[in-house]
């Protein structure tokens, strides 16, 4: 039997790739709004369970506190500096353009991304046992059985026949499509 070329190696795996990349970017797009959706859930619910919710609210409090402390101490600043020496002397953090919150503090955004990032890790982990997550992993082993299969191979004939058996098994296709006729106008 003569063994396959790299060209036709390269044919078909891009012929597997063009049939199931566009299946498993559709399952992954449900995966992402189910996983968007279990992670809001989850968040709420694993702050307050870990304790955060209430240190979170806390440090809200705190901040509206400091923010509205802040402006005011700017607008005291700015007033103050009624003669020209003064202006030219105020410091940037008093001028309300160029003042900056000190960014190496830990803020509630800080506590509310890092509990959405556990909270993320546990959505993805109950998505795994719903139907779309376990779909997704159907596809992707069936992509890379095809795949494997196809380097394994030695003729390109008797790898057609195992290719279309695999498919037609998995995703109800056949590897060999025949072309829809063009409609004419």
């Amino acid at each position: 039997m003569p063994k396959m070329t790299k060209y036709q190696l390269d044919h078909f795996c891009s012929k597997t790739n063009r049939t199931y990349n566009p299946l498993i970017e559709e399952q992954e797009l449900l995966v992402k709004q189910f996983t968007t959706e279990a992670t809001n859930r989850a968040s709420k619910k694993l702050a307050v369970k870990i304790g955060a919710q209430k240190i979170m609210d806390h440090l809200k409090e705190a901040e509206e506190m400091l923010t509205k402390a802040q402006s005011s101490a700017q607008s005291f600043f700015e007033k103050k500096a009624s003669t020209k020496e003064r202006k030219e002397g105020l410091k940037s953090n008093f001028d309300k353009d160029s003042y900056r919150y000190d960014d190496d503090k830990i803020t509630l955004e800080d506590c509310e991304d890092q509990i959405r990032v556990w909270a993320k890790a546990l959505a993805s982990q109950e998505i795994k046992r719903r139907p779309e997550g376990k779909q997704l992993a159907k596809l992707e082993v069936a992509k890379q059985d095809e795949l494997d299969t196809i380097m394994e191979s030695e003729a390109p004939s008797a790898l057609i026949a195992e290719l279309d058996k695999k498919r037609q098994k998995v995703i109800g296709l056949s590897w060999n499509t025949e072309p829809k006729a063009i409609a004419q106008e």
